[in-house]
């Protein structure tokens, strides 16, 4: 049995490793350092993770940085209006013989290899295609050819078309819980780091740029068993418990919190706060967090660091509220950390 002494040295590790995994990403992409410590963090809190952003900011160049550093294989898959739940599994065509040929698709390709799946544009999708996802995404296995296929280290990224709103379809709140965070990626604000994309060479050729992260840094096979071990060995303390308890409610009653925003009603603003299993990963996500600024204790500051993008994509508006959520939301979050009392 491990004693507290090499769990803790284990821990140490790892931290080196998960540090060194965020410096290598770095190589590949600048002015993402958030995003590459929110990743990290979903990484090692076993957790899906959804991607907002313009057209063109680093969606997908991150993502392969991350597939490399994890030493898995990679697949990304395009949401069209027609795509079907099967064109994930299988792919049929005429071979070079002239006869019906079927191969496994994006999700069975690489088997229990596959470490990273790219879902772009998922809204793009059909219900029945977000339907497979969350299977895929709920036990990381799906049943093909008459037998199950299962995916330990899988780890899915999915993106979401903002700007193009014709023929898309909207993630059912299910799936959307399902995933740990939701993400913005956003092009940098400081004009040197402008300039650097503008100007140097080395981000014209992604190829070229991926091939200079160093791969395999973390061995992905072994984060399912070092999970765990960070869960069970970060301590939370009765405050800091009551704390978290006390952000769940104002999820749900902000009113309640003395939380105000003009021109809302608050006692109409919330048709479902954050749920349990919401929670519970901001909880997975928050104790990642202290682990990784070398602490064996949380403190207030690893929640708030997580709350936004754990929570925010939980809490559902009421209709007449919706179409302004992104103004909403973004005060809401804002005044539950400041009006919820921290200890």
């Amino acid at each position: 049995m491990m004693t507290t002494y090499s769990k803790d040295q284990l821990l140490a590790d790892w931290r080196h490793r998960a540090l060194a995994f965020e410096q290598e990403i770095g190589k590949a992409v600048i002015g993402l350092d958030q995003a590459i410590r929110q990743i990290t963090l979903g990484t090692f809190a076993r957790g899906h993770i959804m991607l907002e952003g313009d057209v063109g900011v680093g969606k997908t160049t991150l993502l392969r940085a991350v597939a490399r550093a994890l030493g898995g294989a990679y697949e990304r898959i395009e949401g069209t209006i027609d795509l079907m739940p099967s064109d994930l599994i299988y792919h049929t065509y005429i071979n070079e013989s002239g006869r019906p040929q079927v191969d496994p698709g994006p999700i069975l390709k690489h088997g229990e290899l596959l470490s990273v799946f790219f879902f772009n544009e998922v809204n793009r999708a059909r219900p029945q295609v977000h339907s497979l996802l969350l299977r895929v995404m709920a036990e990381r296995s799906v049943t093909a050819f008459n037998r199950e296929y299962h995916f330990p280290y899988l780890q899915i990224f999915a993106d979401r078309n903002r700007v193009e709103r014709e023929e898309t379809f909207e993630i059912p709140s299910a799936a959307r819980d399902r995933f740990l965070m939701e993400l913005n990626i956003a092009a940098p604000e400081n004009p040197e780091l402008q300039n650097e994309l503008m100007f140097n060479p080395r981000f014209h050729d992604v190829d070229r740029l991926i091939g200079t992260v160093r791969e395999g840094v973390l061995p992905y096979r072994e984060i399912a068993d070092i999970a765990p071990v960070i869960q069970t060995q970060i301590q939370a303390s009765k405050a800091l418990q009551s704390y978290a308890l006390d952000l769940w409610a104002a999820t749900r009653k902000p009113a309640d919190f003395g939380i105000q925003i003009e021109g809302v009603d608050m006692g109409q603003l919330i048709l479902a706060g954050a749920s349990p299993r919401g929670v519970s990963m901001m909880m997975r996500a928050a104790r990642v967090h202290a682990w990784l600024e070398g602490r064996g204790h949380m403190i207030p500051e690893d929640l708030q660091s997580v709350f936004r993008e754990t929570i925010a994509h939980r809490i559902f508006l009421a209709p007449v509220y919706e179409l302004r959520r992104e103004s909403i939301m973004g005060e809401l979050m804002d005044r539950l950390l400041r009006h919820v009392a921290a200890p």
